[in-house]
């Protein structure tokens, strides 16, 4: 037990030695390292949470109607083709309420209509009134289906859209029913994110319907298929509104690349298709030379140039009266994807740095506390073993540091609570340690086989009541969420690099220090 070999000796040093260099940025003030080369200190710091180092809490509700009304509003476009295709007369075809309903102009075609209609969609109803009235209205089932999948969907473009813009480690989970709780560290001004998120960034390409007046649109009378929409563009001279097929050329779903550029000088968005993407596009636009197409994004028309030539490269430019800053954020928006719904912020609170600030302090004060009052007891307990225990946690707590910092985790207030109790636990190896070795000398042992008996009867121990914490750490990390997982991550490591320290450390300091003295007797 006690031939501890070079190269042992070599990786203990070098890990001890990585995990203070690791740990200095965390401890050290910039200003004392400012003169010393960049290369000498390593850059990473530890991420601190919403809690310690301030920043946004947003709750935001995610408008599930909206989802409902447009699944309605394809059911209308279906029910109009089919209709249509049976030959069936029918007048007043659209959206009531939470149903679809129409009227059949003959009585004879009425059942003929419903078969019509209820092959749209097997999780519709079908149902007649009085008056030749169908109405086809969603199931609870599929109800729930599409509110359940237009939050999961809400939530991973947030997150989509969030990690574009680089903010570290956000908190973003579902809460409730149909809304988000969103909380994003080092956010001090949360506009430009609900500027992100205030837009779903529905992107569609459709034909302008050339037969169709804006004036006679704007006075009701929209023809069957179209649709008016309001232009995003709002300078003088530019058209107001556009009257715009409803069938959908393309969509950004089909997107898998979007980003900033500038064309003659003034910045545009850059877009590229899939394969199925660029093969609609390319079909649209080779059968529609000449003819006007819509880029509609959000319900309005950002741009709707005449097509000079087909364009088969699955690739396009979205120019406008665009600002650098909207070309960014409108890139992001669509490669990070559309939204189902809309989201509405319901709270918005701003958290000042002052009270992680007071956290950081108090954790500190709570963390030099305990690691004094551990350091004298080890050494009244066990002497200049207690001492060489010492040495081990400062080790542990470096290392501890170094790994969160290394990998770039979020510190926040139930992680220091980790690392505190952390050192607390530390030397829980060492005192079983310790205490078999009291034992072996106090049996008749000579220095060497009482320590040498002390480490081998013990190691079992050691690893089995660890293992039992990281059983228990495990559950907490995977189960739980937030606040739960930073503390489950700061106790972890710190098990880890308590068993490290405890079992390697100490032993190397223990095992260089009898080769060097060769005691008579243990001083512990």
């Amino acid at each position: 037990m006690l031939q501890f070999q070079p190269w042992k000796i070599t990786i203990v040093a070098l890990v001890c030695a990585l995990g203070v260099l690791y740990a200095a940025p965390n401890v050290i003030e910039r200003d004392l390292t400012q003169d010393l080369p960049s290369a000498w200190l390593p850059g990473k710091k530890i991420n601190l949470g919403l809690d310690l180092q301030g920043g946004s809490h947003l709750l935001l509700e995610v408008d599930v109607d909206v989802v409902i009304a447009e699944r309605l509003e394809s059911i209308v476009d279906q029910a109009r083709r089919n209709l249509r295709e049976q030959r069936i007369g029918y007048r007043g075809l659209g959206v009531s309420g939470d149903t679809v309903r129409f009227t059949v102009r003959d009585a004879e075609n009425l059942e003929k209509a419903r078969d019509a209609v209820r092959r749209i969609d097997p999780q519709t109803e079908t149902e007649t009134d009085a008056g030749n009235v169908v109405r086809i209205s969603l199931t609870e089932v599929a109800i729930r289906d599409l509110k359940t999948r237009a939050i999961s969907q809400s939530i991973e473009i947030v997150r989509r859209r969030i990690d574009e813009t680089g903010v570290r480690e956000p908190t973003i989970q579902r809460q409730g029913e149909d809304r988000i709780l969103l909380q994003l560290p080092g956010v001090d001004d949360p506009e430009r994110i609900k500027a992100l998120l205030g837009q779903t960034a529905k992107l569609t390409f459709r034909m302008v319907d050339t037969t169709a007046s804006v004036q006679d649109a704007l006075q009701g009378r929209v023809p069957p298929g179209s649709q008016l929409l309001e232009a995003a563009d709002e300078r003088p001279g530019a058209p107001r509104n556009y009257v715009v097929k409803r069938r959908v050329m393309v969509s950004g779903e089909n997107l898998v690349d979007a980003q900033p550029s500038f064309q003659d000088g003034q910045p545009v968005v850059s877009f590229r298709f899939d394969s199925v993407g660029g093969r609609r596009f390319g079909q649209a636009t080779s059968e529609n030379i000449g003819r006007p197409f819509a880029i509609v994004l959000d319900g309005k028309v950002i741009s709707a140039p005449v097509i000079q030539t087909a364009i088969l490269g699955g690739a396009g430019i979205i120019s406008g009266s665009f600002t650098v800053q909207e070309v960014q954020d409108l890139s992001l928006l669509l490669r990070a994807g559309a939204l189902p719904a809309p989201l509405q912020v319901l709270e918005e609170r701003t958290v000042g740095p002052g009270l992680g600030a007071d956290s950081v302090a108090a954790g500190k004060v709570a963390s030099m506390i305990g690691l004094l009052l551990v350091i004298g007891f080890m050494i009244v307990a066990y002497g200049f073993f207690g001492v060489l225990a010492n040495m081990a946690l400062f080790f542990n707590v470096s290392l501890i540091v170094a790994v969160l910092s290394s990998l770039q985790a979020t510190l926040t207030l139930p992680g220091i609570a980790g690392i505190v109790l952390t050192i607390g636990m530390a030397v829980d190896a060492n005192v079983l340690i310790f205490e078999r070795i009291r034992e072996e000398a106090r049996n008749g042992r000579t220095p060497m086989a009482a320590v040498e008996a002390g480490y081998k009867r013990a190691f079992r121990t050691i690893v089995d009541s660890n293992l039992t914490t990281l059983f228990a750490v495990a559950f907490l990390y995977f189960i739980g969420s937030g606040p739960v997982k930073g503390f489950a991550v700061t106790l972890g490591i710190g098990i880890l690099s308590s068993m490290f320290t405890a079992i390697m450390v100490t032993r190397l300091l223990v095992v260089l220090w009898l080769r060097r003295s060769r005691p008579s007797e243990l001083p512990i």
